[in-house]
C-alpha cells in the first residue's frame, strides 16, 4: 500500500493553500500552466565586516507529473518574472524541484 498518492501530492500544490501557478515552456515545447511552491531565499556570506557574495536562490517545486521532461534550459514565468531552468531534481516521491536563474 503506497503512503501517498497523486491526490494526497496535489494538496500542497493547491494556489488557495500554499502554492502559485506558473507558466512552464520545455525546450522547444508549447508551455503549460503548472502549480508549485516558488522560493526565492536570499543568502550572503559575510567576510568580516563586509558582504563578499549576495545571492537568491530561485526555486520551483512541484508535481513530478507536471514537468516529467523537464530539463536545463527550459523556462519557466513566476509572477510575470522569467526564468531558466539550470537544475532538475526530482526526489524519487512525485515531487520535482527546478532551480532556476532569472533570464
Amino acid at each position: 500500500m503506497a503512503v501517498e498518492v497523486a491526490a494526497d501530492r496535489a494538496i500542497f500544490f493547491s494556489t488557495t493553500d500554499f502554492a502559485s501557478a506558473a507558466t512552464y515552456t520545455p525546450t522547444g515545447g508549447s508551455a503549460a500552466t503548472v502549480n508549485g511552491i516558488f522560493d526565492n531565499g536570499y543568502s550572503e556570506v559575510d567576510m568580516g565586516g563586509q558582504v563578499a557574495v549576495a545571492s537568491t536562490d530561485p526555486q520551483f517545486t512541484c508535481a513530478t507529473s507536471d514537468v516529467s521532461g523537464a530539463a536545463e534550459g527550459d523556462a519557466l514565468t513566476v509572477s510575470s518574472v522569467d526564468y531558466t531552468v539550470r537544475r532538475v531534481e526530482p526526489d524519487g516521491t512525485g515531487v520535482t524541484v527546478l532551480f532556476l536563474e532569472t533570464d
